[in-house]
């Protein structure tokens, strides 16, 4: 993702990428970033830990944060680089 807007009067850019490899034939790239959040989320909603209901977008907080932050101990990561533009 890259991202401008200013701040400040000083126009900035904030640059977001995540580079998932594949483990073989089975644990692909495409696998680990599709199917591990739908786990997790599938998960935390059977453990309690979302209680949201309905069919949601996963853009509350309640929903991702928690979802990005087991995603991160299995090494799946956004890196961001912020720059003047």
């Amino acid at each position: 993702h890259l991202l401008n807007y200013s701040e400040g009067g000083k126009a900035k850019r904030l640059e977001s990428s995540m580079v998932v490899i594949g483990d073989d034939q089975q644990q692909t790239a495409m696998a680990k970033t599709v199917g591990l959040p739908i786990g997790i989320a599938a998960k935390l909603i059977l453990n309690g830990s979302i209680q949201d209901k309905g069919v949601l977008m996963p853009i509350l907080p309640s929903i991702y944060l928690p979802v990005l932050e087991e995603l991160e101990s299995l090494g799946i990561v956004f890196k961001e680089k912020l720059s003047e533009a």
